[in-house]
Formats: C-alpha cells, sequence, structure tokens
C-alpha cells in the first residue's frame, strides 16, 4: 500500500469514496457534484490543504483531507481533519491508521500545530479510532449555519 497526494486524475474514484462517507453520516448525503467541486477546489492547491489517498494494487482504498487554517489563539497555522474514510472492505488492516499517520505528518511539516476533527456521537468505532492516535474530545461545542 502506498499514501501519496491526490491529484486531479483521482477525482471521480474519490467522489466514490466520499459517497461511502457521507451515506454512513448523520449530517451529509452524498452529492457527487459538490463533491467534486470541493476536491477541485482541494487538490493543487497548497495553501488551502491537501487529499492524501491510500492505494493498494493501484486502487484507491482510502482517503483523507486537511485544510488550513490559522489560530489566533495559537498564533500559528491549524489543520481541520475532514473526509477520513476507507471502503468497509479494507478496514481494519492499517489503511487508516498509516493514513492518519501521514495526515500528522503532513500537518507538522506544513507547520501546524494543532489538528482538529469532528466525527459523528454516535460513531463509536471512529471514536475508539481516533482516541487510539491521541486524539481528545474537546469541551468546545461544534455549531453549525447552512447559508445556502
Amino acid at each position: 500500500m502506498i499514501v501519496e497526494q491526490a491529484g486531479q486524475e483521482d477525482v471521480p474514484a474519490l467522489c466514490q469514496l466520499l459517497c461511502t462517507l457521507f451515506a454512513q453520516e448523520v449530517e451529509f448525503r452524498p452529492d457527487p457534484a459538490a463533491q467534486r467541486d470541493g476536491l477541485l477546489r482541494i487538490i493543487g492547491h497548497e495553501a488551502l490543504g491537501a487529499v492524501l489517498v491510500a492505494r493498494r494494487e493501484g486502487r484507491i482504498v482510502g482517503m483523507v483531507s486537511l485544510l488550513f487554517t490559522v489560530s489566533t489563539a495559537l498564533g500559528g497555522r491549524v489543520a481541520l481533519l475532514e473526509d477520513m474514510v476507507v471502503y468497509p472492505a479494507e478496514r481494519g488492516v492499517g489503511v487508516g491508521s498509516r493514513l492518519l499517520r501521514e495526515a500528522l505528518g503532513l500537518a507538522r511539516e506544513r507547520g501546524c500545530r494543532r489538528i482538529t476533527l469532528l466525527t459523528d456521537g454516535s460513531n463509536d468505532l471512529a471514536k475508539a479510532f481516533y482516541a487510539k492516535h491521541g486524539f481528545a474530545v474537546s469541551g468546545m461545542v461544534p455549531m453549525r449555519l447552512l447559508l445556502d
């Protein structure tokens, strides 16, 4: 298995993978056109973020996105970890752990001082996975307002 940054040619396969993720999340629904537009905004724009893919035998089996911003509290760059997903048939063999390690390394390399992520409150497997990798539940409460 290799982990590398995604290119524009990977977008159709990533959209399929995101459909898997958004079908299992509470607040989101698959929308391939929206996912394509979002991926194209990230891929190739290093200041904005990065999309990492895990490939096995040339096939994408998992992905994770990092989005970069600035924290005034920390006085520096921070990252949002988004869209972490591995195909169900590929889970349990280290794909997710490898993707996460690579994402953490990339964030450090890009000068990030913190990574924040959201996961469904009911997704106990995801919460245990992230805890195993050092993430802790924050006292901050996420709130959203859709603007369109």
